[in-house]
């Protein structure tokens, strides 16, 4: 079940709440019972390798120049 991180406008304290999805807009009361409180937009960050990956992912590209389009569109 995922978990949601709020913010108490009135005393400011920070929480967590693991819900369904769909509940995720409901209104939460903070812990110590105040009902002013705010969903806080939250980041995900994947990190590791795939067991089953062929080969490294390429390189990026290199290329000349700079500019508005790296280079190919200056004379």
């Amino acid at each position: 079940m995922p978990r949601y991180e709020y913010r108490c406008r009135t005393c400011g304290d920070t929480f967590e709440l693991s819900r369904p999805m769909s509940e995720s807009a409901a209104p939460a009361t903070c812990p110590t019972g105040h009902p002013d409180t705010v969903k806080l937009l939250s980041t995900v960050a994947v990190t590791g390798t795939s067991t089953n990956a062929a080969s490294p992912a390429p390189a990026a590209g290199g290329g000349g120049g700079g500019g508005c389009c790296g280079g190919g569109c200056c004379g």
